[in-house]
């Protein structure tokens, strides 16, 4: 199985994050996307992917990592202090310059929960405009948020032509994710499926060429509260197939081969 999204260089992982990859394995996880959500972020998931040990992560030598490097949009929360224009800059340049190393570009996309400001909001859109943009230039997928934001975020993707696309636990309706499955984005299912009746709809509208698992480690987990991390990739695996009528067997085979297509496994 494939994890399409995490964050396991998370600081709730430091105490015992090569248990929790072994846990995985023994689940039966063969690959984990690792996504960036800033600067440092970045750093610290090409640190992990390389085995190697900074900013407080352990080098854990050789893993099944598929890294990703980005600016999540909730960076431009209404709350925060919103990143200098050079990071946006700086953090395409550090893609440019790890091109050989990372699989994708993510965590970017717009969260509109966060931010209701119309001027933060339009400084998400320009970022994601840019990431598109960087994605279509360097030939590579996108590990895609959207909070409060999904026929908005579908919107600038196919208008801007992104090709590559995974949409992580995507929060909008059925309706508005059809139009991204027929363009050929996948929707990656964390583990919170078994208590979110929006994502048990939207497991029932798409067709199986568009699903794919997720656990967004740490959080998203089949129990509010909880430490969510990657062997818990099997409960979305078993909940997809359970709304689908589906042997897990043939949920785990298209959900391979549709993460394998996006980021060009």
């Amino acid at each position: 199985m494939i994890d399409c999204h995490t964050h396991l260089t998370h600081a709730e992982f430091d105490g015992d994050r090569a248990a929790v990859v072994e846990r995985a394995r023994l689940a039966g996880v063969e690959r984990i996307a690792i996504v960036g959500q800033d600067e440092e972020e970045n750093r610290q998931v090409l640190a992990l992917a390389a085995g190697a040990a900074a900013g407080g992560i352990a080098g854990l030598g050789a893993g099944p990592w598929l890294p990703f490097l980005g600016l999540h949009p909730d960076r431009f929360a209404d709350r925060r202090t919103a990143p200098e224009p050079g990071e946006l800059e700086r953090i395409c340049t550090g893609i440019r310059a790890a091109r050989a190393r990372i699989v994708g570009i993510g965590e970017v996309g717009l969260d509109y929960w966060v931010c209701q400001d119309p001027a933060r909001r339009e400084l998400q859109r320009e970022a994601l405009d840019r990431m598109v943009d960087l994605a279509l230039e360097l030939g590579l997928p996108l590990n895609v948020h959207s909070r409060s934001a999904g026929h908005h975020t579908l919107d600038l993707l196919l208008g801007r032509g992104a090709r590559r696309v995974l949409m992580h636990a995507f929060d909008g309706k059925a309706g508005h994710a059809l139009r991204g499955a027929e363009a050929g984005y996948v929707f990656s299912i964390p583990p919170s499926v078994v208590r979110s009746p929006q994502k048990q709809k939207l497991v029932r509208a798409l067709p199986l060429s568009a699903l794919a698992l997720e656990t967004d480690s740490p959080v998203l987990g089949p129990l509010p509260g909880e430490r969510n991390e990657p062997a818990n990739v099997r409960i979305s695996l078993r909940a997809i197939a359970e709304l689908k009528g589906l042997p897990e067997a043939r949920v785990r085979e298209a959900s391979d081969a549709n993460a394998g297509r996006v980021f060009g496994l």
